[in-house]
């Protein structure tokens, strides 16, 4: 019988057991120089395909870069805005604090938290290249509409198990159920977690700016508000019905704060109702903040007020003072009334399941019925 020794089984070697033979032809001096130049240099260009969103800060398109023999990439493309600058020098010296923090936030790395890719200038208008993000964001996934055709497209048996397990109707616009809420609210952590431990505060927590991957876990996206925490910016942005209650006050945005504002989210996606909602007064948004906590019980559906644990999960959230709240991010997920921990009471009382995979499902039935729509 023959057979074959291989001396280096860590070689990548032919199907036969062969070493691959190096050849010489017109463009290996071409591969030798690059690597010994030691710098690379080409145009790319953008196309703008698909707006994706608007705000004070600019747009936001659905770009693709496109590279050699056909490879093309989607990516999300910021554009800032100089518009509320009083001066193209105030413009750019803030643009310069974002590329820093940018610079910051895509060495993080984590899987929770939107990547970052590039920070430009064209013109002397700033763009940031970012990761494409193939999924929905919170506010776009709890409405009506969307529940309401999702009902008429599924089984009546599958429609039974989405309101016992995922999602169901509520108040003002559809309602996640307890697990499936805490598992989103622990990627946000992790992703809080990760930005805290380097020193930067998100700024800017709400449903629109965490979104729902096909892959079933959450994202938070849009750094267009992040600061350093040892050189905050002279001007902050916020979204008041999402702002901690220290922030409206006009007093410097922590690490808490954004765990505040997570803590709002939370109790949304629970109420099945925004709120705050029809507040239009500083002063009348604080108070109604000031008294959630106390308020929890008339806001939230019996199967959440009955658990003692998430309760007060809810409140080691949004507690008023900020001494008061989970002192960081990892703590509100790992202490002993944590999200981890509502989550392993689940399992112990036999009602967890896989929350990844139920918010894979739901977010590919979602997008199932939007290119269905679409064709029609």
């Amino acid at each position: 019988m023959m057979s074959t020794t291989l001396q280096d089984i860590n070689q990548t070697l032919a199907h036969d057991g062969s070493r691959s033979v190096e050849h010489r032809n017109e463009l290996t001096q071409r591969y030798d120089d690059m690597l010994t130049e030691n710098r690379l240099s080409w145009t790319t260009h953008q196309r703008l395909l698909q707006l994706l969103g608007k705000g004070g800060q600019g747009v936001v398109y659905l770009s693709e870069r496109r590279g050699a023999d056909g490879f093309t990439l989607p990516i999300a493309l910021k554009i800032f805005s100089p518009a509320c600058y009083e001066t193209a020098s105030a413009y750019e010296s803030a643009m310069a604090r974002m590329a820093h923090v940018a610079a910051r936030v895509a060495q993080i790395q984590q899987d929770n938290l939107l990547r970052v890719n590039n920070f430009i200038d064209r013109n002397r208008v700033r763009l940031m290249s970012m990761e494409w993000v193939d999924g929905y964001d919170l506010r776009r996934i709890l409405r009506n509409d969307m529940l309401v055709t999702i009902r008429h497209r599924v089984s009546n048996r599958r429609w039974e198990y989405l309101n016992r397990v995922v999602v169901t109707p509520g108040i003002v616009q559809p309602r996640l159920k307890p697990g499936v809420a805490v598992a989103i609210v622990r990627d946000c952590l992790a992703a809080l977690a990760a930005l805290h431990r380097e020193g930067v505060v998100h700024g800017d927590i709400k449903p629109g700016n965490i979104m729902l991957k096909r892959t079933g876990t959450a994202k938070i996206i849009d750094i267009g508000s992040a600061f350093e925490i040892a050189d905050p910016p002279a001007m902050r942005t916020c979204t008041p019905r999402y702002a901690a209650p220290e922030v409206l006050e006009g007093n410097a945005a922590t690490a808490g704060s954004d765990l505040a504002s997570l803590g709002y989210v939370l109790i949304e996606m629970l109420a099945g109702q925004p709120l705050f909602g029809g507040l239009t007064v500083y002063r009348d948004l604080l108070e109604e903040k000031r008294r959630l906590p106390q308020n929890l019980d008339n806001v939230l559906p019996k199967e959440v007020t009955c658990n003692d644990l998430l309760m007060a999960f809810c409140r080691g959230l949004i507690a008023p003072d900020p001494t008061r709240r989970f002192p960081t991010a990892e703590v509100a997920d790992l202490v002993h009334n944590g999200a981890a921990a509502f989550q392993r009471q689940l399992v112990i009382g036999d009602l967890a399941v896989e929350y990844d995979n139920e918010i894979r499902l739901w977010v590919e039935e979602i997008k199932d019925l939007e290119e269905t729509t679409d064709q029609v």
